[in-house]
């Protein structure tokens, strides 16, 4: 049909009508707001919050509503469009508007009155993995959320429903929060949420609550709307879920129908988004899940980003965070787990273990590697399929046609390639692999993919470029089905002819070499390339007209090739038109059986996280990590400075217990302290994910919440100097902190005086040391290392230096090992020895050492721990060590032998070094 010469041009301009895009409703809306590392944009002055007014004229819709199709909800259940009075208005909510600068101009789509800027409502996306979600736009923002919180008595109980637009899965969650709403926070940080939903009530008059002040504190950037309170209604949330919630996640029902905050926020997050979308979900459709917050380890937005486990801190289009290091993911869907797995960990061991095995599994076994992994490539994002097809439009446009008939050839192409997977894991011996191998085994994909060969062609198939899946679309349906719309291609491919042949007449009239181009914003144009060709008199003819140049290429057009763009696409609706009539009876036909589409989604992007993590393997050399009570880990190596620096970094070993859960790390500036307890946290956090960890052996304790307080800058967002910054953190994980936690601890109290800064660490440490919890601590004051005599749980390590002469000038340099080694720093006054590096006068700088050395000597005399002490602790270290060999030893009898006397023997060193005698006999 086409000439051979036509080629198509891919440019910028034409990228959101392309048709490898995915199909949207009339009212899709874009924005274009920067985030940070969360998704939030950044704040500015003017305010991203709103308030939307509802007119109660339907006149936006067509008159001639569409009859209710099979599988839709009756009118009576429907979410009926939101009257006026569905949203707050300006005037009730006045906070909404602005921070206090000018209001925004007000800007009208259809009957919808938005003030201030607005993200995207329902974002198209591409069907490429993002190799690293280093940074997210708002236009990839796609999930909203709604909150409630319970007043009087049950203030503090959190409702919360979230829905990704390109997902059909509604998250329900109900917890207890705490004052700080630390919960709340980070969950919202986690989803990067495209707008949030919350009653009138929470911002009456002005007069918000504490959540809602915090939330509209933390997420400038995302757009905030306050609902009437009475669509908070949880008999009508269970009454939603009944009707929408598919039979595969039924039992979502028993788990949910008490939770009464959660199913409130559902009702309304379910009004709003038919309001929004335009459209509503078919009978029994909807993903429904319940997701307590115990089920995955807690990290702070702000731990999170410290540790940068998403993003980058100094680039955030670096791929040097650890979501960077492991994401070599082939789906959005693999992406989206794997981010989301990065930010809560798992804490349930044998879900962590089963994950491990698989991993194993497929390092092992190079067949099944790199046939999962061709098989997985091939998959489009299949959760924003599925959405997409369980949504009943409400208005039937040219637009909807083509998007619909767009989604069945993806469909047909996903379920094409659900054969090879299942041949793929026919074979495999893990039972993660045999459980997806089994679900895979559901006769209604082959169903499914039957019933659509009957009606669309077997070669039609999702293929890149917007001409190509132009021309899958006009032939997807079969022929002979509907004689209209053979007729409709007839004329179709006529006009094509005619364009390739009016091209060809024209390169021979004018002795130019032209060639037929598409592109999706301008159709069929003429393009001709500039090298080697002479143009007549100097110049294009009059007769080529919207000249535009790519490159080394000319693009225009003449009068006559549009007129026929013209016909070519009133041809194009033709037959979109009634090939739609097609699809709307395929798609009725199949809704019953597809959502055994939820069961492909989970085990293709599971699998594909799992070839990540198995991928990350292979790059570097990890090793599979062990869960008992203990944190011991052989040389450990940071995964992220391991991929920047491009071979193995120094490794360091760590230890702790129950009996050894506080360790303070002492050395100078620039030794390695920072880089090592983030190392440690962000290898806790692979082993959690089900990773193997860059090690030569690792074992862990699953940690409930991971905590961080790392970085001296100031605040000037809050106004909060460096040192009130650190102590809002350190209060936080005070309040919040568990004997399960991880704590990682980088400097405190060097944002005051040396006195109240050494008093500050003091009391805070001798809190943490009182807990079960494990507790990194690094510090520059030295004299905190003497709570290792006072207290048998407290280690002291310190990063190793080395002091070297030169040859020539004889002038000392300090050499930086990046070593932990056991005891306190014995360097003394390295920063002063850093302040000789830079120009300051050498008279200050011996003054300043005199002073210094005075001070040192008096604080060291201090410094002694009486033999009793140093006994008792010897003690108390050897019986954590049995406690420890009873609990998780795996050692044969005669090798566990020989560990008890070497147990004995470390006990009698400590011992003769206290000024004791013991007699100690083993039995041989």
């Amino acid at each position: 049909m086409f000439s051979s010469s036509t080629e198509e041009l891919t440019t910028g301009e034409n990228a959101s009508r392309s048709g490898q895009t995915w199909g949207s409703s009339p009212t899709d809306r874009s924005g274009a707001n920067g985030t940070t590392s969360y998704g939030q944009a950044p704040s500015s002055s003017d305010s991203s919050r709103h308030s939307v007014d509802v007119g109660g004229n339907s006149s936006r819709h067509d008159p001639s509503f569409p009859r209710r199709e099979p599988g839709q909800l009756p009118r009576s259940l429907q979410l009926v469009k939101p009257s006026a009075s569905f949203l707050a208005s300006t005037s009730d909510s006045s906070p909404l508007c602005s921070h206090g600068g000018t209001p925004r101009p007000r800007r009208t789509l259809g009957s919808i009155t938005v003030t201030g800027a607005h993200p995207a409502r329902t974002p198209l996306t591409d069907h490429t993995a993002t190799s690293c979600s280093s940074s997210t736009t708002a236009s990839g923002a796609s999930v909203i959320v709604a909150l409630v919180e319970g007043r009087g008595l049950a203030r503090g109980e959190i409702g919360m429903a979230s829905l990704n637009l390109k997902c059909p899965e509604l998250v329900l969650s109900q917890f207890a929060d705490t004052g700080t709403y630390a919960k709340v926070i980070t969950k919202i940080h986690i989803l990067v949420p495209l707008e949030i939903l919350m009653p009138d009530t929470a911002s009456e008059k002005g007069k918000g609550t504490k959540l809602f002040n915090l939330i509209t504190e933390n997420f400038q950037g995302v757009a905030f709307t306050a609902v009437q309170r009475k669509y908070f209604n949880e008999r009508k949330g269970l009454e939603y879920i009944k009707q929408l919630c598919t039979p595969e996640f039924g039992t979502v029902l028993m788990e949910v129908q008490a939770k009464y905050y959660c199913l409130a926020a559902a009702a309304a997050l379910l009004k709003y988004l038919e309001f929004i979308q335009n459209s509503v979900y078919a009978h029994k459709s909807l993903r429904v899940v319940f997701k307590g917050s115990e089920q995955t380890a807690m990290i702070d937005s702000a731990s999170a980003s410290n540790l940068e486990l998403v993003v980058n801190n100094r680039d955030h289009r670096s791929e040097h965070s650890l979501l960077g290091v492991l994401n070599h993911t082939k789906t959005p869907g693999g992406a989206r787990r794997l981010r989301s797995n990065i930010l809560e960990p798992l804490v349930d061991m044998d879900t962590i273990n089963i994950r491990l095995d698989t991993i194993q599994e497929l390092l092992q076994d190079e067949e099944l590697f790199f046939g999962l992994k061709n098989a997985i490539s091939h998959f489009l994002d299949t959760d924003q399929l599925l959405s997409v097809l369980i949504q009943i439009p409400k208005q039937e446009t040219i637009q909807v046609a083509e998007a619909k008939i767009t989604h069945v050839i993806q469909l047909k192409h996903t379920l094409d390639l659900v054969p090879r997977l299942r041949t793929v894991l026919k074979n495999c011996n893990t039972a993660l692999l045999k459980a997806y191998s089994t679900s895979l085994e559901d006769s209604r994909f082959d169903m499914i993919l039957e019933q659509i060969k009957t009606m669309i062609n077997d070669d039609a198939t999702y293929l890149k470029g917007s001409l190509n899946m132009r021309t899958q679309k006009c032939y997807a349906v079969r022929p002979n089905i509907n004689e209209f719309l053979d007729i409709a291609r007839r004329a179709y491919t006529e006009i094509v002819d005619d364009i390739a042949g009016l091209v060809n007449q024209m390169g021979e009239k004018y002795g130019l070499p032209l060639r037929t181009s598409f592109s999706t914003a301008r159709g069929f144009f003429i393009q001709m390339k500039l090298e080697g060709t002479v143009l007549p008199e100097g110049k294009l003819p009059s007769e080529f007209i919207k000249v535009k140049r790519y490159k080394n290429n000319y693009g225009f057009t003449t009068v006559d090739l549009m007129k026929m763009n013209d016909r070519c696409d009133e041809a194009l609706k033709e037959i979109f038109h009634m090939s739609y009539v097609v699809i709307s009876q395929l798609l009725n036909t199949i809704h019953e059986h597809i959502h055994c589409l939820y069961k492909l989604s989970d085990a293709v992007s599971l699998l594909d996280m799992l070839l990540s993590l198995a991928t990350a393997c292979t790059i570097s050399d990890y090793v599979r990590p062990e869960f008992t009570d203990t944190l011991a880990i052989k040389q450990g190596r940071h995964p992220i400075l391991e991929r920047m620096v491009g071979h193995q970094p120094v490794a360091n070993k760590t230890y702790m217990s129950e009996g050894s859960n506080f360790v303070i790390i002492t050395g100078p500036n620039m030794s390695g302290k920072s880089t090592y307890l983030k190392q440690v946290a962000l290898c806790q956090i692979m082993a959690q994910i089900g990773s193997y960890v860059p090690a030569d052996y690792a074992s862990f304790r699953v940690a409930d919440q991971i905590f961080t307080r790392i970085g001296v800058d100031d605040d000037f967002e809050t106004s909060s100097s460096t040192f009130m910054l650190e102590m809002k953190e350190v209060s936080y994980i005070i309040h919040n902190v568990s004997d399960k936690s991880l704590i990682i601890i980088d400097e405190l109290g060097r944002g005051t005086s040396a006195e109240e800064g050494l008093g500050i660490c003091h009391s805070i440490c001798e809190f943490l040391l009182s807990l079960k919890a494990f507790t990194l601590f690094a510090t520059h004051f030295l004299e905190l290392c003497q709570l290792e005599s006072l207290y048998p749980n407290v280690e002291n390590q310190h990063m190793g230096v080395q002091h070297k002469c030169s040859g020539d000038t004889n002038a000392e340099r300090v050499v930086y090992t990046y070593l932990l080694n056991r005891g306190c720093s014995e360097e003394r006054h390295y920063g002063l020895k850093a302040a000789e590096m830079t120009a300051l006068p050498s008279d200050i700088i011996q003054e300043a050492k005199a002073i210094a050395s005075r001070i040192s000597q008096q604080l060291l005399a201090k410094h002694c721990s009486d033999p009793e002490t140093r006994r008792q602790r010897a003690l108390y270290h050897l019986a954590n060590r049995l406690l420890q060999t009873a609990r998780n030893s795996r050692l044969d009898p005669d090798s566990l032998r020989m560990y008890l006397k070497g147990l004995k023997k470390q006990f009698e060193a400590e011992l003769q070094a206290a000024g004791q005698t013991v007699s100690m006999d083993i039995e041989e």
